[in-house]
């Protein structure tokens, strides 16, 4: 949980020192959301305040979970993730060289498809939830990252009411305890509690990018962003 919990902290402060030192007004909440973020990150659950609110369907919740277990930069985000495991020595069972990367390659991408499934698609239907992230667009940067990080526990409901997460928690919970099937050696309840942790700060940490893209963006790519603002 640390290493997670310090990214969270560090692309906060980071976030904070360079929109502070660039005196850049933070961009209206009405800015279409791009579809990846540096046109890699994929970024589907990212709402457009400038829409109407409309429910999604069964159907539509499923697709949002498809592109953001299987769009093709994925696959290396997934393989950053595991060349970090491998290089800490996490689940050492797996072993080191190309068979232990393999293995736990494999492993991190039944986390994140369960996880996906169950945050994104399923539990959202089952409790008719809105798994789409919001950005507030407006506010401190400390009031923002707040907001985006507390969309861990509240979403919207398909009638357009807020209520608390029970997706994001129980669907992470699901997927933290079915990796007892892959994590032999990682069965323990402080185990489990600690891959539900990991999960939840990672998603806290997704929230966070995806409420302050258009920021950075403004920042780096002023030309590109005045164009997608039009």
């Amino acid at each position: 949980m640390a290493p997670t919990f310090a990214r969270v902290l560090t692309f906060t402060s980071l976030l904070a020192a360079v929109l502070s030192a660039q005196g850049v007004p933070n961009p209206n909440a009405d800015v279409k959301p791009d579809p990846r973020i540096m046109g890699v990150l994929p970024n589907y659950r990212t709402a457009d305040q400038t829409v109407p609110f409309r429910p999604l369907t069964a159907k539509e919740k499923f697709h949002i979970f498809e592109h953001d277990s299987f769009d093709w930069p994925g696959y290396f985000i997934i393989g950053y993730y595991t060349g970090l495991a491998q290089l800490e020595g996490r689940n050492p069972e797996f072993g080191q060289g190309v068979h232990g990367y393999a293995i736990r390659y494999g492993t991190t991408f039944a986390d994140q498809v369960t996880g996906n499934l169950m945050t994104e698609g399923l539990l959202p239907s089952v409790f008719h939830e809105d798994p789409r992230y919001y950005r507030r667009g407006h506010g401190s940067v400390i009031v923002r990252a707040a907001y985006a990080v507390s969309r861990i526990a509240v979403t919207r409901t398909d009638r357009n009411t807020l209520s608390f997460n029970y997706s994001e928690f129980i669907g992470n919970g699901v997927a933290a305890g079915a990796g007892n099937v892959w994590y032999p050696k990682s069965r323990s309840w402080a185990d489990t509690g600690d891959r539900l942790q990991n999960q939840l700060l990672n998603d806290a940490l997704s929230n966070c990018i995806k409420e302050f893209w258009p920021d950075v963006k403004h920042v780096l790519f002023p030309k590109r962003a005045a164009r997608s603002s039009n």
